[in-house]
C-alpha cells in the first residue's frame, strides 16, 4: 500500500465519485471484450475473476464464458449435484447472475439460488456446500457453488468466484483451467458456450431456491459458543457496509438473544453511504479505518462486528468496557480478543473454534 493517505479519506463520498448504475449495467450488455487485448482477458487472482464493465473487464461476454468452462470443469471433474449460487449487492451482480444461471441451466446443472434474491454472504454458499456433501456417499452428487462478488472492490467491479466441493475459494489448479477455457471462448466468439432465454432459465427444472439465510443463522452455534458470548454481557455494533450480510445479522441477533445493533441495512449499489478509503476510493473495506467511520460515533458497543460481504470480520469500538477489548482493524481483531481474554494468549477464545474442535 502506497504511504500517500488522499485527504477525502475518512470523509462522505462526493456526489461525483458516484457511479452511474444504468450506465454500468448497460457498459455489461453492450460492450465486447478484445481477447487480443490482455486487460480484457478473463483472469482469475484469489479463486475468481473481477473486473469493470466500463473497462471492459467484466462484461457479459466474461460471465458467459467463464460460465461454460465451470460446466465443462464440473463434467470432466464428475461433479453432478447442485450448484449453490450467491450474490452479493454490487451493481453487476444481479446481471451477472442472470447471465451464468442462463448458461448453467442450458447444461442442465442443478442450480440453487436463494429465497427472495437474498444477497448471500460466501460463508452461507460455503456452508451450503459442506452441508449437502456431508450427507452425499456417491462422488458424482458432490456440491460446489459461485458466488457472483468482487469482494471489497469498488461500486464499479463485478466478480466471480468458485467453490469447489470442499467449499473453500478454488485453488490455482482449477482456476487456470478455468481460465484458459474461457479465454478460448471469447478468442472463438461464444462458440460453444450452451444458452437459454432467462426466463427459461429461471423456470427450469433445474433451478431451485434455497434459505441460505435460514440454514446459516440455524448452524452458528455449530462454530461459535454464542451462549458465552450472550452470557459476558458484550454489546454489538454491526455495520454490514451495505454488503451480502446485510439482512444476517438481525436474525442471528434475534434467533441467539444477542444485545446487537445494526448500524444501517441500507443496500446501494452505488455505496454512497460510504467514507472513503484510505486513497480517496469507495471500497467496501472492514479492515480499514477510514471505511469504518460510520461505527467511530457508535460508542455503546464492546465489540463492533463488520462485514462487507462476508460475515467474518470485526473490529472493537473505540470505547470498550475496562478489560475487555481495545480499537483494532478486522484483520486483528480475533487476535486482539484472544489476547484481552487470555493474556497468555495460548488458545482462541472457545467461541472461535474451528467446527472439527467443537463438541
Amino acid at each position: 500500500m502506497s504511504t500517500h493517505i488522499s485527504p477525502l479519506a475518512g470523509q462522505p463520498v462526493p456526489k461525483d465519485l458516484l457511479i452511474d448504475v444504468d450506465q454500468l449495467v448497460a457498459a455489461y450488455f453492450s460492450e465486447r471484450p478484445d481477447p487480443s487485448v490482455p486487460a480484457q482477458r478473463v483472469a482469475f487472482g484469489t479463486s475468481g475473476h473481477r473486473g469493470s464493465a466500463f473497462d471492459v473487464s467484466f462484461n457479459e461476454w466474461h460471465m458467459l464464458a467463464i460460465t461454460q468452462a465451470l460446466c465443462d470443469h464440473r463434467k470432466a471433474q464428475g461433479i453432478a449435484g447442485p450448484l449453490f449460487m450467491g450474490i452479493d449487492t454490487h451493481a453487476l451482480s444481479v446481471p451477472a447472475c442472470a447471465s451464468a444461471l442462463e448458461v448453467l441451466a442450458a447444461n442442465g446443472v442443478e442450480v440453487m439460488l436463494a429465497t427472495h434474491d437474498e444477497p448471500t454472504p460466501t460463508p452461507a454458499v460455503s456452508l451450503a456446500i459442506l452441508t449437502h456433501n456431508r450427507g452425499v456417499a456417491e462422488p458424482g452428487r458432490r456440491a460446489d457453488g459461485i458466488v457472483v462478488t468482487p469482494s471489497h472492490n469498488p461500486p464499479r467491479d463485478g466478480g466471480f468466484k468458485y467453490n469447489p466441493p470442499h467449499g473453500g475459494p478454488a485453488g490455482e489448479g482449477i482456476t487456470d483451467a478455468i481460465q484458459a477455457a474461457a479465454n478460448r471462448f471469447l478468442e472463438n466468439g461464444l462458440d460453444g458456450v450452451r444458452r437459454l432465454p432467462h426466463d427459461r432459465a429461471l423456470a427450469a427444472a433445474t433451478t431451485h431456491r434455497h434459505d441460505y439465510l435460514g440454514h446459516y443463522v440455524a448452524e452458528l452455534d455449530q462454530v461459535i459458543d454464542l451462549d458465552l458470548i450472550r452470557n459476558a454481557g458484550l454489546r454489538l455494533g454491526v455495520d454490514p457496509l451495505g454488503g451480502a450480510g446485510v439482512h444476517y445479522w438481525a436474525a442471528i441477533a434475534e434467533r441467539w438473544k444477542l444485545d446487537l445493533t445494526v448500524v444501517s441495512e441500507q443496500i446501494d449499489p452505488t455505496f454512497a453511504f460510504m467514507t472513503l478509503d484510505w486513497d480517496g476510493q469507495i471500497r467496501m473495506n472492514p479492515s480499514s479505518v477510514y471505511a469504518m467511520q460510520r461505527l467511530s460515533p457508535s460508542r455503546t458497543a464492546s465489540i463492533s462486528p463488520s462485514p462487507a460481504t462476508p460475515t467474518t470480520t470485526a473490529t472493537a469500538s473505540s470505547r470498550p468496557p475496562p478489560g475487555c477489548c481495545r480499537r483494532t482493524t478486522t484483520s486483528r481483531w480475533p487476535s486482539t480478543i484472544c489476547s484481552d481474554i487470555d493474556p497468555n494468549g495460548a488458545q482462541p477464545p472457545p467461541w472461535a473454534r474451528p467446527w472439527s474442535a467443537r463438541n
